[in-house]
């Protein structure tokens, strides 16, 4: 599990988001729908695994075997190209520019939502034996979610809008540390240590992840969850992409970046002070 220095996988950092400005709009699409579709169905692995336990920790836990299979498989979420394709602009690598930045950003979201509403059609199928019955008990649960996250923030107006933005925000500084924590390693075991850790940590915990929610609400509404279309945009999907935003590009992309491969000079000292330190520690 070989371990790669900052200052080395920072650079990585800026040559995957330098690799995802350039790539073609057809492979963009097919590994952004991937990555949605994968995640999604991790998502309904955990929420199933919570059910049959009654152990939300067991579900968060195993959560993480979707991101780590998907990131593997070379595919691409909204989030982490939120923290990555700015950083080749930012670089001022040939060809990046923001207005490829925003056109990456809006072919991943829009491969991202139609792969995790792929998945959520095919699992509203599931657990309602084809819309012939009523939902399953993990159809029902999911049906929850989507109203607490949406009318149970709203309920509070601004606090609870702050509240999601926050929780967005949290979201994404953990999962673009996983995306980077697989960068720190050569070998698949310590990519997917590395991975495993923040992606449990923002599951568990509740924070809002926007293709996460392309899955859970599409589903809660579908299995007759009692918030609207206009609910889950305005009081949970758009205010957690621009969280997500804020939180993988503020937190870990420009930190990493501005610490690790833009280092500040190293401080000068005086040869007055050098003398001094020297003295000292010889009659220490």
């Amino acid at each position: 599990m070989a371990y790669i220095a900052p200052a080395e996988f920072v650079t990585k950092m800026v040559d995957a988001g330098e690799s995802k400005l350039l790539m073609s709009t057809r492979d963009t699409l097919i590994r952004s729908y991937m990555a949605g579709a994968i995640l999604a169905l991790a998502a309904a692995f955990a929420v199933t695994i919570t059910v049959n336990t009654g152990n939300a920790l067991a579900g968060a836990v195993l959560f993480p075997v979707g991101f780590i299979m998907l990131y593997l498989l070379g595919f691409d979420l909204l989030t982490g190209v939120f923290t990555l394709a700015p950083l080749a602009v930012i670089d001022r690598r040939p060809g990046a520019t923001w207005a490829g930045v925003m056109r990456n950003w809006s072919l991943v979201f829009c491969g991202n939502f139609a792969g995790a509403f792929t998945v959520a059609v095919f699992m509203a199928i599931i657990f309602t034996f084809g819309f012939t019955e009523a939902p399953n008990v993990i159809g029902q649960k999911l049906g929850h979610i989507g109203e607490g996250r949406t009318v149970g923030y709203s309920a509070h107006g601004a606090g609870g809008m702050l509240t999601l933005f926050i929780r967005a925000v949290m979201c994404n500084w953990m999962v673009s540390t996983g995306v980077v924590a697989a960068m720190m390693s050569t070998s698949v075991s310590g990519k997917a240590i590395g991975m495993w850790m923040p992606i449990m940590v923002f599951f568990y915990m509740g924070f809002e992840h926007s293709i996460v929610n392309m899955f859970l609400f599409p589903t809660g509404l579908m299995l007759g969850g009692n918030f609207t279309l206009m609910d889950y945009l305005i009081w949970n999907e758009i205010p957690t992409v621009l969280g997500n935003l804020v939180g993988g590009l503020t937190f870990v992309g420009a930190t990493l970046y501005s610490t690790h491969y833009k280092t500040a000079p190293k401080r000068t000292v005086s040869a007055n002070a050098s003398a001094k330190a020297n003295t000292s520690r010889a009659t220490a």
